[in-house]
Protein backbone atom coordinates (compact mmCIF):
# COMPACT_ATOMS: atom_id res chain seq x y z
CA UNK A 1 0.00 0.00 0.00
CA UNK A 2 1.11 3.60 -0.73
CA UNK A 3 2.88 5.23 2.05
CA UNK A 4 2.86 7.74 4.43
CA UNK A 5 4.13 10.99 1.95
CA UNK A 6 2.19 11.82 -0.56
CA UNK A 7 2.64 15.02 -3.02
CA UNK A 8 -0.25 17.12 -3.79
CA UNK A 9 -0.87 17.89 -7.13
CA UNK A 10 -0.47 21.56 -8.25
CA UNK A 11 -4.17 23.19 -8.95
CA UNK A 12 -5.11 25.22 -11.80
CA UNK A 13 -8.19 26.20 -11.81
CA UNK A 14 -8.45 28.00 -14.94
CA UNK A 15 -6.98 24.86 -16.75
CA UNK A 16 -9.66 23.22 -15.35
CA UNK A 17 -12.05 25.89 -16.58
CA UNK A 18 -11.16 25.98 -19.42
CA UNK A 19 -11.20 21.93 -19.91
CA UNK A 20 -14.66 21.80 -18.83
CA UNK A 21 -15.97 24.37 -21.31
CA UNK A 22 -14.11 22.71 -24.21
CA UNK A 23 -15.42 19.16 -23.23
CA UNK A 24 -18.96 19.89 -21.54
CA UNK A 25 -20.13 23.08 -23.59
CA UNK A 26 -23.69 23.62 -22.55
CA UNK A 27 -24.38 20.17 -21.66
CA UNK A 28 -24.37 21.13 -17.23
CA UNK A 29 -27.85 22.77 -18.51
CA UNK A 30 -29.45 19.65 -19.94
CA UNK A 31 -31.90 17.49 -17.95
CA UNK A 32 -29.11 14.88 -17.53
CA UNK A 33 -28.16 11.02 -18.46
CA UNK A 34 -28.05 10.67 -22.02
CA UNK A 35 -29.13 13.89 -23.20
CA UNK A 36 -26.35 15.31 -21.08
CA UNK A 37 -23.93 12.47 -22.51
CA UNK A 38 -24.46 13.35 -26.16
CA UNK A 39 -23.46 16.80 -25.59
CA UNK A 40 -19.85 16.26 -25.37
CA UNK A 41 -17.16 17.43 -27.73
CA UNK A 42 -14.90 14.72 -28.95
CA UNK A 43 -11.36 15.69 -29.33
CA UNK A 44 -11.53 16.77 -25.70
CA UNK A 45 -13.93 13.16 -24.16
CA UNK A 46 -10.81 11.63 -25.89
CA UNK A 47 -8.24 13.46 -23.63
CA UNK A 48 -10.35 12.55 -20.60
CA UNK A 49 -10.31 8.63 -21.69
CA UNK A 50 -6.61 8.92 -22.09
CA UNK A 51 -5.95 10.24 -19.21
CA UNK A 52 -7.86 8.18 -16.99
CA UNK A 53 -7.54 4.96 -18.54
CA UNK A 54 -3.44 5.47 -18.64
CA UNK A 55 -3.72 4.26 -14.83
CA UNK A 56 -5.59 1.09 -15.17
CA UNK A 57 -5.28 -0.26 -18.58
CA UNK A 58 -3.30 -3.37 -19.00
CA UNK A 59 -2.89 -3.54 -15.40
CA UNK A 60 -3.78 -6.44 -13.55
CA UNK A 61 -3.96 -7.68 -10.13
CA UNK A 62 -1.09 -10.37 -10.83
CA UNK A 63 1.10 -7.55 -12.63
CA UNK A 64 0.21 -4.47 -10.65
CA UNK A 65 3.34 -2.73 -8.72
CA UNK A 66 3.73 -0.62 -6.09
CA UNK A 67 5.01 1.57 -8.53
CA UNK A 68 1.56 1.35 -10.88
CA UNK A 69 -0.15 2.50 -7.24
CA UNK A 70 2.14 5.10 -6.57
CA UNK A 71 1.39 6.64 -10.41
CA UNK A 72 -2.18 6.91 -9.15
CA UNK A 73 -1.78 8.68 -5.71
CA UNK A 74 0.80 11.35 -7.54
CA UNK A 75 -2.11 12.54 -9.84
CA UNK A 76 -4.75 11.69 -7.81
CA UNK A 77 -6.55 14.53 -8.31
CA UNK A 78 -6.58 14.99 -12.31
CA UNK A 79 -7.53 10.94 -12.16
CA UNK A 80 -10.50 11.73 -10.06
CA UNK A 81 -11.65 15.23 -12.08
CA UNK A 82 -11.36 13.00 -15.49
CA UNK A 83 -13.39 9.85 -13.68
CA UNK A 84 -15.99 12.27 -12.86
CA UNK A 85 -15.80 14.05 -16.54
CA UNK A 86 -16.41 11.13 -17.83
CA UNK A 87 -19.14 9.07 -15.59
CA UNK A 88 -21.21 12.14 -14.05
CA UNK A 89 -23.74 11.40 -16.85
CA UNK A 90 -23.92 7.67 -16.58
CA UNK A 91 -24.30 8.01 -12.71
CA UNK A 92 -27.32 10.36 -12.75
CA UNK A 93 -29.30 8.21 -15.85
CA UNK A 94 -28.55 4.89 -13.84
CA UNK A 95 -28.49 6.53 -10.05
CA UNK A 96 -30.11 9.93 -9.52
CA UNK A 97 -28.33 12.72 -7.96
CA UNK A 98 -27.16 11.22 -4.52
CA UNK A 99 -23.89 9.66 -6.08
CA UNK A 100 -23.74 6.86 -2.86
CA UNK A 101 -25.46 3.90 -1.67
CA UNK A 102 -27.57 3.25 1.83
CA UNK A 103 -29.01 0.94 3.53
CA UNK A 104 -32.76 -0.58 2.81
CA UNK A 105 -35.88 -1.02 5.05
CA UNK A 106 -39.04 -3.73 3.69
CA UNK A 107 -41.79 -0.77 2.35
CA UNK A 108 -39.44 1.89 1.55
CA UNK A 109 -38.99 3.05 -2.20
CA UNK A 110 -35.03 3.67 -3.58
CA UNK A 111 -35.02 7.46 -2.83
CA UNK A 112 -36.64 7.19 0.50
CA UNK A 113 -33.81 5.14 1.35
CA UNK A 114 -31.38 7.46 0.09
CA UNK A 115 -32.34 10.38 1.64
CA UNK A 116 -32.97 8.60 4.97
CA UNK A 117 -29.11 7.29 4.50
CA UNK A 118 -28.25 11.61 4.52
CA UNK A 119 -30.67 12.19 7.57
CA UNK A 120 -28.83 9.66 9.59
CA UNK A 121 -25.35 11.60 8.98
CA UNK A 122 -26.98 14.63 9.38
CA UNK A 123 -28.67 13.29 12.97
CA UNK A 124 -24.91 11.95 14.38
CA UNK A 125 -23.45 14.94 13.24
CA UNK A 126 -25.88 17.18 15.35
CA UNK A 127 -26.22 19.22 12.42
CA UNK A 128 -28.50 22.17 13.33
CA UNK A 129 -30.82 25.30 11.78
CA UNK A 130 -28.30 28.19 10.77
CA UNK A 131 -24.54 26.38 11.22
CA UNK A 132 -22.01 26.63 8.28
CA UNK A 133 -21.44 23.40 7.18
CA UNK A 134 -19.15 21.44 4.85
CA UNK A 135 -20.14 18.66 2.32
CA UNK A 136 -16.24 17.24 1.31
CA UNK A 137 -16.84 15.89 -2.53
CA UNK A 138 -20.62 16.81 -2.91
CA UNK A 139 -21.01 15.57 -6.17
CA UNK A 140 -23.76 17.05 -8.38
CA UNK A 141 -25.21 18.26 -4.61
CA UNK A 142 -28.10 15.77 -3.75
CA UNK A 143 -26.97 15.16 -0.32
CA UNK A 144 -26.37 18.69 0.51
CA UNK A 145 -29.91 19.89 -0.86
CA UNK A 146 -31.44 16.83 0.90
CA UNK A 147 -29.73 17.86 4.25
CA UNK A 148 -30.13 21.44 3.59
CA UNK A 149 -33.97 20.87 3.62
CA UNK A 150 -33.71 18.77 6.46
CA UNK A 151 -31.38 20.37 8.98
CA UNK A 152 -32.08 24.07 7.90
CA UNK A 153 -28.21 24.86 7.85
CA UNK A 154 -26.40 26.28 5.10
CA UNK A 155 -24.13 23.63 3.03
CA UNK A 156 -21.21 25.04 1.53
CA UNK A 157 -20.11 21.96 -1.01
CA UNK A 158 -16.21 21.33 -2.13
CA UNK A 159 -15.64 19.82 -5.19
CA UNK A 160 -12.60 19.69 -7.60
CA UNK A 161 -15.10 18.57 -10.87
CA UNK A 162 -15.93 21.86 -12.31
CA UNK A 163 -18.71 20.17 -14.49
CA UNK A 164 -20.71 18.68 -11.47
CA UNK A 165 -20.21 22.13 -9.64
CA UNK A 166 -22.27 23.81 -12.74
CA UNK A 167 -25.06 21.59 -12.46
CA UNK A 168 -25.03 21.58 -8.46
CA UNK A 169 -26.05 25.12 -8.86
CA UNK A 170 -28.36 24.75 -11.85
CA UNK A 171 -30.47 22.39 -9.32
CA UNK A 172 -29.83 24.62 -6.44
CA UNK A 173 -31.55 27.29 -8.60
CA UNK A 174 -34.33 25.20 -9.48
CA UNK A 175 -34.93 23.74 -6.08
CA UNK A 176 -35.03 27.32 -4.33
CA UNK A 177 -31.83 26.61 -2.65
CA UNK A 178 -29.40 28.71 -3.81
CA UNK A 179 -29.44 31.29 -0.92
CA UNK A 180 -28.85 27.88 1.50
CA UNK A 181 -26.38 26.33 -0.91
CA UNK A 182 -23.35 27.55 -2.01
CA UNK A 183 -20.86 25.11 -4.45
CA UNK A 184 -16.81 25.77 -4.60
CA UNK A 185 -13.72 24.72 -6.55
CA UNK A 186 -11.14 23.01 -4.77
CA UNK A 187 -8.77 19.94 -4.05
CA UNK A 188 -9.67 18.68 -0.25
CA UNK A 189 -5.97 17.57 0.71
CA UNK A 190 -5.59 21.58 0.08
CA UNK A 191 -8.49 23.30 1.07
CA UNK A 192 -8.57 27.23 0.39
CA UNK A 193 -10.87 27.89 3.45
CA UNK A 194 -9.30 29.44 6.58
CA UNK A 195 -8.66 27.64 9.99
CA UNK A 196 -12.29 26.91 11.97
CA UNK A 197 -14.22 28.26 9.29
CA UNK A 198 -17.19 25.29 9.85
CA UNK A 199 -19.12 24.59 12.84
CA UNK A 200 -19.55 20.89 11.12
CA UNK A 201 -18.36 18.94 8.30
CA UNK A 202 -19.54 15.61 6.74
CA UNK A 203 -18.35 13.20 3.26
CA UNK A 204 -20.37 10.78 1.75
CA UNK A 205 -18.54 8.53 -0.26
CA UNK A 206 -15.91 11.04 -0.93
CA UNK A 207 -12.89 11.05 0.62
CA UNK A 208 -12.25 7.09 -0.32
CA UNK A 209 -10.78 9.49 -3.65
CA UNK A 210 -7.75 10.66 -1.11
CA UNK A 211 -4.33 9.58 -1.76
CA UNK A 212 -4.07 9.13 1.86
CA UNK A 213 -6.82 9.59 4.26
CA UNK A 214 -5.32 11.13 6.97
CA UNK A 215 -4.19 13.98 4.66
CA UNK A 216 -7.73 14.92 3.80
CA UNK A 217 -9.01 14.20 6.91
CA UNK A 218 -6.33 16.67 8.84
CA UNK A 219 -7.75 19.17 6.13
CA UNK A 220 -11.45 18.45 7.59
CA UNK A 221 -10.03 18.74 11.09
CA UNK A 222 -8.08 22.46 10.16
CA UNK A 223 -11.43 23.82 8.86
CA UNK A 224 -13.73 22.67 11.54
CA UNK A 225 -14.67 24.50 14.49
CA UNK A 226 -13.15 23.28 17.88
CA UNK A 227 -15.82 21.48 19.48
CA UNK A 228 -17.25 20.64 15.88
CA UNK A 229 -18.24 17.11 14.81
CA UNK A 230 -17.15 15.49 11.44
CA UNK A 231 -19.03 12.87 10.07
CA UNK A 232 -17.69 10.47 7.23
CA UNK A 233 -19.29 7.32 5.41
CA UNK A 234 -16.31 6.02 3.99
CA UNK A 235 -15.30 3.31 1.23
CA UNK A 236 -13.16 0.90 2.65
CA UNK A 237 -12.15 -2.78 2.89
CA UNK A 238 -12.58 -5.01 5.60
CA UNK A 239 -9.80 -6.31 7.79
CA UNK A 240 -10.41 -9.83 6.30
CA UNK A 241 -9.12 -8.41 2.75
CA UNK A 242 -6.06 -10.05 2.16
CA UNK A 243 -3.16 -8.21 -0.18
CA UNK A 244 -1.40 -11.22 -0.75
CA UNK A 245 -4.79 -13.15 -2.16
CA UNK A 246 -5.11 -12.81 -5.80
CA UNK A 247 -8.61 -12.85 -5.86
CA UNK A 248 -8.78 -10.13 -3.12
CA UNK A 249 -7.22 -7.51 -5.17
CA UNK A 250 -8.70 -8.43 -8.46
CA UNK A 251 -11.60 -7.41 -6.52
CA UNK A 252 -9.99 -4.24 -5.18
CA UNK A 253 -8.86 -2.92 -8.33
CA UNK A 254 -12.33 -3.91 -9.88
CA UNK A 255 -13.64 -1.59 -7.61
CA UNK A 256 -10.66 1.10 -7.89
CA UNK A 257 -10.64 1.11 -12.06
CA UNK A 258 -14.55 0.91 -12.17
CA UNK A 259 -14.94 3.99 -9.18
CA UNK A 260 -11.90 6.56 -9.64
CA UNK A 261 -9.69 5.61 -6.86
CA UNK A 262 -6.11 5.82 -6.37
CA UNK A 263 -5.90 3.83 -3.14
CA UNK A 264 -8.60 2.12 -1.12
CA UNK A 265 -7.52 1.14 2.49
CA UNK A 266 -8.44 -1.22 5.29
CA UNK A 267 -10.67 -0.21 8.00
CA UNK A 268 -8.22 -0.21 10.78
CA UNK A 269 -6.39 1.85 8.59
CA UNK A 270 -9.54 4.36 8.17
CA UNK A 271 -9.60 4.48 11.56
CA UNK A 272 -5.89 5.06 12.62
CA UNK A 273 -6.11 7.87 9.46
CA UNK A 274 -9.11 9.69 12.02
CA UNK A 275 -6.87 9.39 14.99
CA UNK A 276 -3.75 10.87 13.09
CA UNK A 277 -5.65 13.71 11.91
CA UNK A 278 -6.54 14.22 15.38
CA UNK A 279 -9.93 13.49 16.20
CA UNK A 280 -11.32 12.13 19.19
CA UNK A 281 -13.22 9.47 17.52
CA UNK A 282 -16.98 9.33 19.13
CA UNK A 283 -18.57 6.08 17.15
CA UNK A 284 -17.19 4.22 14.37
CA UNK A 285 -19.36 1.04 12.81
CA UNK A 286 -20.08 -0.90 9.76
CA UNK A 287 -23.14 0.06 9.19
CA UNK A 288 -23.44 -2.67 5.88
CA UNK A 289 -22.82 -5.28 8.63
CA UNK A 290 -26.10 -4.69 10.21
CA UNK A 291 -28.35 -7.86 9.82
CA UNK A 292 -30.92 -6.22 7.49
CA UNK A 293 -32.97 -8.00 5.52
CA UNK A 294 -32.57 -6.48 2.21
CA UNK A 295 -28.79 -5.78 1.40
CA UNK A 296 -27.51 -2.70 0.50
CA UNK A 297 -25.84 -3.95 -2.52
CA UNK A 298 -29.03 -5.00 -4.10
CA UNK A 299 -30.03 -2.44 -6.73
CA UNK A 300 -26.32 -2.63 -7.91
CA UNK A 301 -26.46 -6.12 -8.85
CA UNK A 302 -30.29 -5.59 -10.24
CA UNK A 303 -31.64 -8.13 -8.26
CA UNK A 304 -35.32 -7.41 -8.57
CA UNK A 305 -36.86 -9.89 -6.11
CA UNK A 306 -35.80 -7.37 -3.24
CA UNK A 307 -37.36 -4.92 -5.08
CA UNK A 308 -40.11 -2.82 -2.52
CA UNK A 309 -42.08 -0.59 -4.88
CA UNK A 310 -42.84 -0.76 -8.49
CA UNK A 311 -41.77 3.06 -8.56
CA UNK A 312 -38.22 1.44 -8.16
CA UNK A 313 -38.64 -0.49 -11.29
CA UNK A 314 -36.82 1.67 -13.90
CA UNK A 315 -34.22 2.73 -11.29
CA UNK A 316 -33.34 -0.85 -10.96
CA UNK A 317 -33.83 -2.56 -14.02
CA UNK A 318 -30.79 -0.36 -15.74
CA UNK A 319 -28.42 -2.02 -13.35
CA UNK A 320 -29.63 -5.74 -14.41
CA UNK A 321 -26.67 -7.24 -17.09
CA UNK A 322 -29.74 -7.03 -19.11
CA UNK A 323 -30.01 -3.70 -19.23
CA UNK A 324 -26.63 -2.92 -19.16
CA UNK A 325 -26.14 -4.87 -22.16
CA UNK A 326 -28.68 -3.09 -24.21
CA UNK A 327 -27.09 0.20 -22.68
CA UNK A 328 -23.25 -1.03 -23.84
CA UNK A 329 -24.65 -1.99 -26.82
CA UNK A 330 -26.49 1.14 -27.44
CA UNK A 331 -23.68 3.34 -26.65
CA UNK A 332 -21.38 1.72 -29.34
CA UNK A 333 -24.07 2.10 -31.69
CA UNK A 334 -23.82 5.80 -30.96
CA UNK A 335 -19.86 5.88 -30.92
CA UNK A 336 -20.09 4.26 -34.21
CA UNK A 337 -22.66 6.62 -35.87
CA UNK A 338 -20.83 9.65 -34.60
CA UNK A 339 -23.82 10.53 -31.74
CA UNK A 340 -21.12 10.01 -28.53
CA UNK A 341 -17.98 10.86 -28.60
CA UNK A 342 -15.51 7.81 -28.55
CA UNK A 343 -14.57 6.29 -24.66
CA UNK A 344 -18.81 6.69 -24.19
CA UNK A 345 -18.66 2.52 -23.86
CA UNK A 346 -15.46 2.36 -22.76
CA UNK A 347 -16.01 4.41 -19.44
CA UNK A 348 -19.73 2.42 -19.39
CA UNK A 349 -17.84 -1.12 -19.25
CA UNK A 350 -15.38 0.35 -16.83
CA UNK A 351 -18.48 1.33 -14.48
CA UNK A 352 -19.71 -2.19 -14.93
CA UNK A 353 -16.82 -3.93 -13.74
CA UNK A 354 -16.73 -1.82 -10.80
CA UNK A 355 -20.23 -2.43 -9.91
CA UNK A 356 -19.40 -6.08 -10.28
CA UNK A 357 -16.31 -5.50 -7.95
CA UNK A 358 -18.04 -3.95 -5.76
CA UNK A 359 -21.14 -6.44 -5.03
CA UNK A 360 -18.31 -9.16 -5.64
CA UNK A 361 -16.53 -7.60 -2.46
CA UNK A 362 -19.82 -7.17 -0.12
CA UNK A 363 -20.87 -10.82 -0.57
CA UNK A 364 -17.32 -11.89 0.28
CA UNK A 365 -17.09 -9.58 3.15
CA UNK A 366 -14.26 -8.02 1.83
CA UNK A 367 -15.26 -4.16 1.26
CA UNK A 368 -18.12 -1.79 2.57
CA UNK A 369 -19.45 1.76 1.24
CA UNK A 370 -20.51 2.62 4.58
CA UNK A 371 -18.07 2.74 7.14
CA UNK A 372 -19.61 5.27 9.52
CA UNK A 373 -17.01 7.49 11.36
CA UNK A 374 -18.04 10.21 13.46
CA UNK A 375 -15.06 12.56 15.18
CA UNK A 376 -14.94 15.62 17.48
CA UNK A 377 -12.15 18.53 17.21
CA UNK A 378 -10.89 19.25 20.61
CA UNK A 379 -12.31 22.89 22.52
CA UNK A 380 -10.03 25.11 22.27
Amino acid sequence: MVGKHVGLEKEDHQRDANFNKALHGKSAEATGGFAALLGKDTDAKKIAVEEYFKHFDRKTAETETEADRKARTDEYATLTKHYYNLATDLYEYGWGQSFHFCRYSPGETFYQAIARHEHFLALKIGIQPGMKVLDVGCGVGGPAREIAKFTDAHITGLNNNDYQIDRATRYAVKEGLSGQLKFVKGDFMQMSFPDNSFDAVYAIEATVHAPRLAGVYGEIYRVLKPGGTFGVYEWLMTDEYDNENLEHRDIRLAIEEGNGISNMVTISEGIAAMKEAGFELVHHEDLAARPDRLPWWWPLAGELQYMQSYLDFFTVFRMTHVARTMVHAFTGFLEIVGLAPKGTKKTADSLAKGADGLVNGAKKNLFTPMYLMVGRKADK
